[in-house]
């Protein structure tokens, strides 16, 4: 198992002297943004598939330094009802994955995206809650006109491409946010479809990452990770509960927030996320997303470099001894 990072952490840096950076925490693996919420700091598909040297020389780059891209990342809300913002989400997808292609990648992290709830919306609608009934309509239309449909098409265009993993972050906001909503739309789009697990908006909603990891690897459904953290304020959440809608820089007034790796969670807890990866047939990466703001990037990136190094089981597993 490596340890890698989402490059975006960077973005402020030209690209070579972002892997530089990289490498100098001692790290030789790094997942690349190409548009959406992440944006096209280090990689422009529309650029880069429409100028062959410019392609050659963002490979060439990569391979100077000895750095391996573990995905490429567009995150995104192509379901969006304004049809304008869509389609602009639905072109970076698309041309993330024509990149993805003549970049030999087969997997690409995303968003599910989230419709509105009705062809008249203006904004996206989460539904979390089944009563009054109307939610229950609204769902059934989301899954059945617009998420199932979209993912169906986009999992053979993908694949058409060779990206055979369409690997999406459970994140709420988005229909697909815990493993029920992403194993439903596994069974009715196909195998192409699994997770980013990343547990930093997994651990918030009350869910345990391992037991989640279980669940998900009873079906091979984990294609890429995130190493982010979560520190759940017991007082706020005592008063309000985990749902918050205070903005992220509230931080005194928030139920919960994001850490680096090992600022909201112990050792023994990562442990066994990694150890439960491992028994799931994980053996990837583990990018690291950094998005505390109690901590400068330098530090925070450091800080879970260091953190991670301590957990990670980095030798092959053992052949069983039952075997």
């Amino acid at each position: 198992m490596k340890i890698g990072v989402f490059a975006v952490l960077y973005g402020g840096l030209p690209l070579r002297e972002m892997l530089k950076k990289v490498k100098s925490f001692g790290l030789s693996t790094v997942e690349i943004g190409c548009g959406g919420f992440p944006g096209k700091a280090h990689c422009d598909p529309e650029v880069l598939l429409n100028d062959e040297a410019k392609l050659k020389e963002f490979k060439q780059a990569f391979e100077d330094e000895g750095v391996m891209i573990s995905a490429l990342s567009v995150h995104g809300n192509a379901l969006h009802p304004n049809k304008e913002i869509a389609k602009a989400f639905h072109d970076d997808w698309r041309n993330a994955v024509r990149l993805a292609e003549k970049l030999g990648i087969d997997t690409i992290c995303t968003f599910s995206g989230c419709p509105g709830d009705s062809e008249n919306s203006k904004y996206p609608n989460w539904v979390t809650c089944s009563w009054p009934n109307d939610f229950i309509d609204i769902l059934e239309w989301q899954w059945n006109e617009k998420v199932i449909p979209y993912w169906t098409e986009e999992a053979k265009f993908a694949n058409d491409h060779g990206v055979t993993k369409i690997a999406f972050e459970m994140h709420p906001g988005f229909v697909v946010y815990n493993v029920d909503t992403l194993l439903k739309l596994r069974k009715a789009v196909g195998p192409s479809i699994g997770a980013n697990f990343d547990p930093s908006h997994l651990v918030w909603q009350g869910v345990d990452p391992v037991a989640a990891i279980r669940a998900l690897g009873k079906e091979n459904a984990i294609f890429h990770v995130h190493a982010k953290d979560t520190h759940v304020d017991p007082y706020n959440t005592a008063v309000n509960g985990v749902l918050d809608t205070k903005p992220y820089d509230r931080l005194p007034e928030r139920s919960w927030l994001f850490r680096s790796v090992g600022y909201g969670n112990d050792y023994k807890y990562w442990k066994d996320i990694v150890s439960e990866l491992r028994i799931a047939g994980y053996d990837y990466v583990l990018s690291i997303e950094h998005e505390d703001a109690l901590a400068s990037i330098d530090e925070g990136f450091g800080k879970a470099v260091s953190f991670l190094k301590e957990v990670i089981l980095d030798e092959p597993m053992p052949e069983a001894w039952w075997i």
